[in-house]
Protein backbone atom coordinates (compact mmCIF):
# COMPACT_ATOMS: atom_id res chain seq x y z
CA UNK A 1 0.00 0.00 0.00
CA UNK A 2 1.23 3.48 -0.86
CA UNK A 3 1.21 5.81 2.14
CA UNK A 4 -1.04 8.88 2.10
CA UNK A 5 1.85 10.76 3.67
CA UNK A 6 5.54 9.99 3.16
CA UNK A 7 7.26 8.83 6.36
CA UNK A 8 10.61 10.24 7.51
CA UNK A 9 12.33 7.91 9.95
CA UNK A 10 15.67 8.39 11.76
CA UNK A 11 18.38 5.85 10.93
CA UNK A 12 21.03 6.03 13.62
CA UNK A 13 22.66 9.41 14.25
CA UNK A 14 23.50 10.20 10.61
CA UNK A 15 20.74 8.76 8.47
CA UNK A 16 17.11 9.21 7.49
CA UNK A 17 14.80 6.74 5.74
CA UNK A 18 12.22 8.23 3.40
CA UNK A 19 9.45 5.61 3.21
CA UNK A 20 6.77 5.75 0.51
CA UNK A 21 4.78 2.55 1.14
CA UNK A 22 4.86 -0.99 2.47
CA UNK A 23 4.83 -3.19 -0.64
CA UNK A 24 6.69 -3.88 -3.88
CA UNK A 25 4.93 -1.62 -6.34
CA UNK A 26 5.94 0.08 -9.58
CA UNK A 27 4.19 3.31 -8.58
CA UNK A 28 5.84 3.37 -5.15
CA UNK A 29 9.24 2.68 -6.67
CA UNK A 30 8.74 5.51 -9.19
CA UNK A 31 8.43 7.90 -6.25
CA UNK A 32 11.57 6.47 -4.66
CA UNK A 33 13.46 7.04 -7.91
CA UNK A 34 11.97 10.52 -8.34
CA UNK A 35 13.19 11.57 -4.90
CA UNK A 36 16.60 10.02 -5.58
CA UNK A 37 16.92 11.84 -8.92
CA UNK A 38 15.71 15.15 -7.49
CA UNK A 39 18.37 15.00 -4.77
CA UNK A 40 21.13 14.12 -7.25
CA UNK A 41 20.20 17.22 -9.26
CA UNK A 42 20.87 19.55 -6.32
CA UNK A 43 24.30 20.51 -7.69
CA UNK A 44 22.86 21.60 -11.04
CA UNK A 45 22.62 25.42 -10.76
CA UNK A 46 19.61 25.75 -13.07
CA UNK A 47 17.63 22.88 -11.63
CA UNK A 48 14.02 23.75 -10.76
CA UNK A 49 14.29 21.23 -7.93
CA UNK A 50 17.24 22.95 -6.28
CA UNK A 51 16.76 23.29 -2.52
CA UNK A 52 19.46 25.52 -0.93
CA UNK A 53 18.92 24.10 2.57
CA UNK A 54 19.70 20.53 1.48
CA UNK A 55 23.38 19.91 2.11
CA UNK A 56 25.74 17.45 3.75
CA UNK A 57 24.48 14.30 1.99
CA UNK A 58 27.11 11.56 1.87
CA UNK A 59 25.29 8.70 0.13
CA UNK A 60 21.87 7.43 -0.92
CA UNK A 61 20.53 3.89 -1.27
CA UNK A 62 17.18 3.41 -3.04
CA UNK A 63 15.16 0.28 -2.22
CA UNK A 64 11.84 -1.18 -3.36
CA UNK A 65 9.82 1.24 -1.23
CA UNK A 66 12.17 3.66 0.50
CA UNK A 67 15.28 5.79 0.18
CA UNK A 68 18.05 5.66 2.78
CA UNK A 69 20.01 8.90 2.99
CA UNK A 70 23.28 9.18 4.90
CA UNK A 71 24.29 12.71 5.89
CA UNK A 72 27.03 14.51 7.80
CA UNK A 73 25.53 15.57 11.16
CA UNK A 74 28.21 18.24 11.53
CA UNK A 75 26.92 19.98 8.40
CA UNK A 76 23.18 19.39 8.79
CA UNK A 77 20.96 18.16 11.61
CA UNK A 78 18.12 15.62 11.42
CA UNK A 79 15.29 18.16 11.66
CA UNK A 80 16.97 20.38 9.03
CA UNK A 81 17.40 17.59 6.49
CA UNK A 82 13.84 16.35 6.98
CA UNK A 83 12.55 19.88 6.43
CA UNK A 84 14.60 20.18 3.21
CA UNK A 85 13.42 16.77 1.98
CA UNK A 86 9.80 17.73 2.58
CA UNK A 87 10.37 20.79 0.41
CA UNK A 88 11.64 18.53 -2.39
CA UNK A 89 8.67 16.19 -1.84
CA UNK A 90 6.29 18.89 -3.02
CA UNK A 91 8.25 19.24 -6.28
CA UNK A 92 8.49 15.63 -7.43
CA UNK A 93 4.81 14.92 -8.04
CA UNK A 94 5.00 15.94 -11.69
CA UNK A 95 8.60 14.86 -12.26
CA UNK A 96 9.25 12.91 -15.47
CA UNK A 97 11.83 10.17 -15.07
CA UNK A 98 14.37 9.68 -17.88
CA UNK A 99 13.79 6.88 -20.38
CA UNK A 100 15.35 3.70 -18.99
CA UNK A 101 18.04 1.70 -20.74
CA UNK A 102 17.84 -2.04 -21.23
CA UNK A 103 20.92 -3.99 -20.21
CA UNK A 104 20.92 -7.13 -22.34
CA UNK A 105 22.30 -10.24 -20.66
CA UNK A 106 23.28 -13.10 -23.03
CA UNK A 107 22.40 -16.33 -21.22
CA UNK A 108 23.10 -20.01 -21.82
CA UNK A 109 20.20 -21.94 -20.27
CA UNK A 110 20.06 -25.47 -18.87
CA UNK A 111 22.57 -28.32 -18.70
CA UNK A 112 25.61 -27.76 -16.53
CA UNK A 113 24.96 -24.01 -16.71
CA UNK A 114 21.43 -24.30 -15.30
CA UNK A 115 21.34 -27.40 -13.08
CA UNK A 116 17.98 -26.54 -11.50
CA UNK A 117 16.00 -25.81 -14.63
CA UNK A 118 14.43 -29.28 -14.35
CA UNK A 119 13.05 -28.28 -10.93
CA UNK A 120 11.41 -25.18 -12.43
CA UNK A 121 10.00 -27.33 -15.23
CA UNK A 122 8.55 -29.93 -12.85
CA UNK A 123 7.16 -27.38 -10.39
CA UNK A 124 5.34 -25.47 -13.13
CA UNK A 125 4.55 -28.28 -15.58
CA UNK A 126 6.58 -26.65 -18.36
CA UNK A 127 9.05 -27.90 -20.93
CA UNK A 128 12.59 -26.56 -20.97
CA UNK A 129 11.83 -24.58 -24.11
CA UNK A 130 8.80 -22.99 -22.41
CA UNK A 131 10.83 -22.03 -19.32
CA UNK A 132 13.46 -20.38 -21.50
CA UNK A 133 10.92 -18.61 -23.72
CA UNK A 134 8.99 -17.23 -20.75
CA UNK A 135 12.10 -16.18 -18.82
CA UNK A 136 13.77 -14.48 -21.78
CA UNK A 137 10.53 -12.91 -23.01
CA UNK A 138 10.21 -10.30 -20.26
CA UNK A 139 11.94 -7.01 -19.47
CA UNK A 140 12.76 -6.90 -15.75
CA UNK A 141 12.81 -3.60 -13.86
CA UNK A 142 15.86 -3.04 -11.65
CA UNK A 143 14.26 -1.96 -8.38
CA UNK A 144 17.40 -1.89 -6.23
CA UNK A 145 20.88 -3.27 -5.61
CA UNK A 146 21.87 -5.35 -2.59
CA UNK A 147 23.27 -8.61 -1.18
CA UNK A 148 26.51 -8.33 -3.22
CA UNK A 149 27.90 -5.52 -5.45
CA UNK A 150 25.81 -5.35 -8.60
CA UNK A 151 23.19 -7.89 -7.52
CA UNK A 152 19.94 -6.52 -8.94
CA UNK A 153 16.55 -7.02 -7.33
CA UNK A 154 14.30 -7.37 -10.36
CA UNK A 155 10.56 -7.07 -10.78
CA UNK A 156 8.24 -8.51 -13.38
CA UNK A 157 8.90 -12.24 -13.50
CA UNK A 158 6.05 -14.28 -14.98
CA UNK A 159 4.13 -16.16 -12.26
CA UNK A 160 4.34 -19.31 -14.37
CA UNK A 161 8.01 -19.61 -13.35
CA UNK A 162 7.58 -19.21 -9.59
CA UNK A 163 9.69 -21.82 -7.77
CA UNK A 164 10.71 -22.04 -4.10
CA UNK A 165 14.31 -21.54 -3.05
CA UNK A 166 16.56 -24.52 -2.45
CA UNK A 167 15.97 -26.20 0.92
CA UNK A 168 19.74 -26.35 1.40
CA UNK A 169 21.58 -23.34 -0.08
CA UNK A 170 24.81 -23.89 -1.97
CA UNK A 171 28.04 -22.78 -0.30
CA UNK A 172 29.33 -21.28 -3.53
CA UNK A 173 27.55 -20.17 -6.69
CA UNK A 174 29.56 -18.85 -9.63
CA UNK A 175 29.19 -15.21 -10.55
CA UNK A 176 27.04 -14.89 -13.66
CA UNK A 177 24.61 -17.61 -12.59
CA UNK A 178 20.97 -16.80 -13.40
CA UNK A 179 18.44 -18.05 -10.89
CA UNK A 180 14.86 -18.06 -9.64
CA UNK A 181 13.67 -17.80 -6.05
CA UNK A 182 9.96 -17.60 -5.35
CA UNK A 183 8.58 -14.85 -7.58
CA UNK A 184 11.97 -13.29 -8.30
CA UNK A 185 14.74 -13.82 -10.81
CA UNK A 186 18.25 -12.44 -10.71
CA UNK A 187 21.93 -12.79 -11.56
CA UNK A 188 24.68 -13.60 -9.08
CA UNK A 189 27.14 -10.76 -9.66
CA UNK A 190 30.11 -12.46 -7.96
CA UNK A 191 30.94 -15.88 -6.51
CA UNK A 192 28.88 -16.21 -3.34
CA UNK A 193 26.67 -18.56 -1.30
CA UNK A 194 23.05 -18.73 -2.40
CA UNK A 195 19.82 -20.65 -2.42
CA UNK A 196 18.27 -19.75 -5.77
CA UNK A 197 17.30 -22.32 -8.39
CA UNK A 198 19.91 -21.97 -11.14
CA UNK A 199 18.54 -22.03 -14.68
CA UNK A 200 21.40 -20.57 -16.70
CA UNK A 201 24.65 -18.62 -16.78
CA UNK A 202 25.92 -15.49 -18.49
CA UNK A 203 29.54 -15.13 -19.62
CA UNK A 204 29.56 -11.34 -19.11
CA UNK A 205 30.73 -9.60 -15.95
CA UNK A 206 27.78 -8.11 -14.11
CA UNK A 207 30.20 -6.48 -11.66
CA UNK A 208 33.84 -5.67 -12.35
CA UNK A 209 35.71 -3.49 -9.81
CA UNK A 210 38.46 -2.84 -12.38
CA UNK A 211 36.08 -1.50 -15.02
CA UNK A 212 35.56 2.26 -15.35
CA UNK A 213 31.92 1.63 -14.50
CA UNK A 214 31.94 -1.43 -12.19
CA UNK A 215 28.15 -1.78 -12.58
CA UNK A 216 26.93 -0.97 -16.10
CA UNK A 217 23.21 -0.70 -15.33
CA UNK A 218 21.41 1.38 -12.73
CA UNK A 219 18.26 1.45 -10.66
CA UNK A 220 15.33 2.18 -12.95
CA UNK A 221 16.86 0.40 -15.93
CA UNK A 222 15.58 -2.91 -17.29
CA UNK A 223 17.37 -6.23 -17.79
CA UNK A 224 16.54 -8.52 -20.69
CA UNK A 225 17.92 -12.06 -20.89
CA UNK A 226 18.91 -13.13 -24.41
CA UNK A 227 19.16 -16.86 -25.09
CA UNK A 228 22.50 -17.96 -26.58
CA UNK A 229 24.05 -21.32 -27.50
CA UNK A 230 27.32 -22.88 -26.32
CA UNK A 231 29.35 -21.52 -29.25
CA UNK A 232 28.24 -17.93 -28.63
CA UNK A 233 28.75 -18.38 -24.89
CA UNK A 234 32.37 -19.39 -25.44
CA UNK A 235 32.93 -16.59 -27.95
CA UNK A 236 31.60 -13.96 -25.54
CA UNK A 237 33.59 -15.42 -22.63
CA UNK A 238 36.77 -15.17 -24.68
CA UNK A 239 36.08 -11.52 -25.55
CA UNK A 240 35.25 -10.70 -21.93
CA UNK A 241 38.56 -12.25 -20.83
CA UNK A 242 40.40 -10.00 -23.31
CA UNK A 243 38.31 -6.94 -22.30
CA UNK A 244 37.07 -6.44 -25.87
CA UNK A 245 33.45 -7.51 -25.48
CA UNK A 246 30.94 -4.79 -26.38
CA UNK A 247 28.14 -4.89 -23.84
CA UNK A 248 24.64 -4.69 -25.29
CA UNK A 249 22.14 -1.99 -24.46
CA UNK A 250 18.79 -0.96 -25.85
CA UNK A 251 16.22 1.76 -25.17
CA UNK A 252 12.90 0.54 -23.88
CA UNK A 253 9.81 1.55 -25.79
CA UNK A 254 6.56 0.44 -24.17
CA UNK A 255 4.89 -0.10 -27.52
CA UNK A 256 7.65 -1.56 -29.65
CA UNK A 257 10.02 -3.19 -27.14
CA UNK A 258 13.70 -2.63 -27.79
CA UNK A 259 14.73 -0.12 -30.42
Amino acid sequence: MEYDQIKYLPFGDRGVVVEFGDEISLEINKKVRSMYLAITQQNEPNSELRTPNLKGIISMNPTYRSLLIEYDPIIIGYSEIVSALKEIETKIQTMILPEPDIFIVPTLYGGEYGPDIATVMEKNNLSEEEVIAIHSGTDYLVYMFGFTPGFSYLGGMDKRLETPRLENPRIKIAGGSVGIAGSQTGIYSIDSPGGWQLIGHTPIKIYDPYRQKPILHKVGDYIRFRKIDKAEYESIAEKVARNVYEYEFGVRNSEFGIK
